[in-house]
């Protein structure tokens, strides 16, 4: 495969649309297309309306040909009490599967890694799906080790109405 020209930057708003494109190919290939409700309008208002509850860097192709972006990392920061500092949760991290292999990926988990720091970050963490051998081999060459004692929880959003009493 030849080699590609790209760089990575922070997500604007006017990206919106293309990354939902890389989202909707996240979901086929985590076979989960079934539980996208989001639209451009909900990363829109979440993401650049009045309280911002996620970010996003870009993978940007510099060269005219080929698609403009073709890989993404998504993330927020939730706050350890341990540590008594924030950590840097990666929700999804995508790269077009004709193009991995060629260290964009890592190129975006290395800048994350500098924003980590940058913000004061104790940790990063990430989920990745049990079937997904490719991702969890990548994930362990860089160091990062699986939380094999922890279970993740989740309401969905009828079940946190019949929570909160609604």
């Amino acid at each position: 495969m030849a080699e590609i020209k790209y760089h990575i930057r922070k997500m604007e708003e006017s990206d919106i649309p293309d990354v939902f494109a890389l989202v909707k190919s996240l979901s086929e290939y985590e076979k989960l297309v079934h539980e996208v409700t989001a639209s451009e309008d909900l990363y829109k208002e979440h993401g650049f309306g009045s309280t911002p509850y996620f970010q996003a860097i870009l993978a940007e192709n510099i060269k005219v040909n080929g698609p403009n972006l073709f890989g993404f990392a998504l993330y927020f920061y939730t706050f350890s009490t341990f540590t008594g500092k924030p950590t840097l949760y990666l929700e999804d991290l995508f790269v077009l599967p004709e193009l991995r292999g060629l260290g964009i990926g890592k190129s975006l988990l290395k800048e994350l890694a500098k924003i980590a720091l940058e913000q004061g970050c104790g940790r990063m963490e990430w989920s990745v799906l049990d079937w997904n051998k490719p991702a969890i081999s990548f994930y362990r060459s860089l160091n990062a080790r699986p939380m094999n004692d922890w279970t993740v929880f989740r309401l969905q959003l009828e079940d946190i109405k019949k929570l909160a009493g609604g």
